[in-house]
């Protein structure tokens, strides 16, 4: 049986995402609401919300979960090529609703999206909280690709990203990694398992070890200053060399 969230109780606890279904993989609970309490909550917890129009609110914890270590990101040569080319501009927090709102576009072939209105509103507040951010993809003045997620301590919980360019999620991506390297983040969410973001360096983990990720690193100082930057060009010699797959995560 799922467990139903009290939309009159933020302060409510989720039960252990142990408890999440098997089949649909990784659904825990019903109901709630969208407030800042609520999605720090699950965040932390290893839980995110995801449902369509007219659904109720649905929260899930799949097992395995897809990760990206920051130092396995891999980039391949066609990347390095556009990022040498200085093709796109990236910024960080420079238009936060404009992100969201290509994120939320249909996709070719999809009817519809995940992200509802509700979801937007309350992942803006986010942001106007300190808690989510955006990296902006440009090409001169034209916002190409980007992506928005949430952080808490050193925990990146990725959301959604767009690209109306080819590379421009990519060259975001790629900036967002080197920016959290620099800030000393151990570890991105990518949700659910994607061959793009396999390709890109991505791996999936159980549950259990991705909860004690949370609880090792998301209780370690964030990033406090700012995270707005301004457009500027990254290259490739802003990334480490891509690491050996099977090398172990750095512990606290």
């Amino acid at each position: 049986m799922l467990y139903l969230l009290d939309p009159r109780n933020p302060d409510a606890p989720f039960p252990s995402a142990n408890q999440a279904e098997k089949e649909p993989n990784g659904l825990l609970a019903v109901g709630g609401e969208l407030s800042p309490t609520r999605l720090l909550s699950a965040y932390r917890h290893g839980i995110f919300p995801w449902y369509s129009e007219g659904q109720p609110i649905l929260w899930w914890s799949p097992d395995p979960r897809t990760v990206l270590f920051p130092e396995h990101l891999k980039l391949s040569r066609s990347l390095r090529k556009t990022l040498r080319k200085q093709e796109f501009s990236v910024s960080i927090d420079m238009c936060y609703e404009k992100v969201i709102q290509a994120c939320a576009e249909p996709r070719d072939g999809d009817e519809g999206t995940w992200i509802t209105p509700a979801m937007a509103t309350a992942y803006t507040q986010m942001h106007e909280l300190g808690h989510a951010h955006s990296v902006e993809t440009w090409r001169g003045s034209e916002l190409v690709g980007g992506l928005y997620g949430i952080a808490i301590g050193k925990v990146f919980f990725g959301e959604s990203m767009f690209s109306r360019a080819t590379d421009a999620s990519k060259v975001a991506l790629a900036h967002l990694v080197s920016r959290l390297t620099e800030w000393g983040f151990r570890l991105i969410d990518c949700q659910v398992y994607s061959q793009h973001l396999i390709s890109l360096g991505a791996e999936e983990i159980s549950r259990e070890d991705f909860i004690q990720h949370l609880d090792d690193w998301c209780e370690l100082p964030g990033h406090m200053e700012s995270w707005r930057g301004e457009p500027r060009y990254p290259t490739e010699q802003c990334f480490a060399e891509e690491q050996p797959a099977n090398r172990k995560p750095q512990q606290p």
